[in-house]
């Protein structure tokens, strides 16, 4: 389905209509209902780039190949949405975690227990091994 197009720019809606043989009102229906969000040049004309495209395409696949209807075409991309984003937090998180094992690995050496991940804690010298398990 991928259709031949520029490496970059903005196409217009009428050379995407053609580019995915599809009529111009599919597009701006796509537009109604929050599927895609072309930008706007000063005189309101609709201008497509090709992050637009591949959602479209995306948008086409659902509708075409898998016959996903309008609003569960929505439902899909507000899941892929999220999803994607969750994924952006999961690896801010892991960064932060890889950043604070080095930070701590490195502090370790002076101070083995500032260096734990979780503090070290000792028993009291006066609680024998049977008292622990009470």
């Amino acid at each position: 389905m991928a259709a031949k197009r520029k490496s970059k720019g903005a196409y217009m809606i009428s050379a995407v209509a053609e580019m995915y043989g599809i009529h111009p009102q599919t597009l701006r229906l796509y537009e109604r209902e929050g599927l895609l969000k072309p930008s706007r040049t000063d005189g309101n004309t609709r201008l497509y780039t090709e992050e637009d495209l591949q959602r479209l395409e995306f948008i086409l696949n659902l509708a075409r190949d898998l016959g996903v209807n309008i609003a569960g075409i929505a439902i899909i991309l507000q899941m892929r949405e999220r999803m994607e984003e969750m994924n952006r937090q999961m690896q801010d998180f892991v960064r932060f975690v890889q950043q604070e094992v080095a930070f701590r690995a490195s502090h370790a050496q002076a101070d083995p227990s500032q260096g734990a991940l979780i503090p070290i804690r000792r028993a009291p010298a006066n609680v024998t091994v049977r008292d622990r398990k009470k």
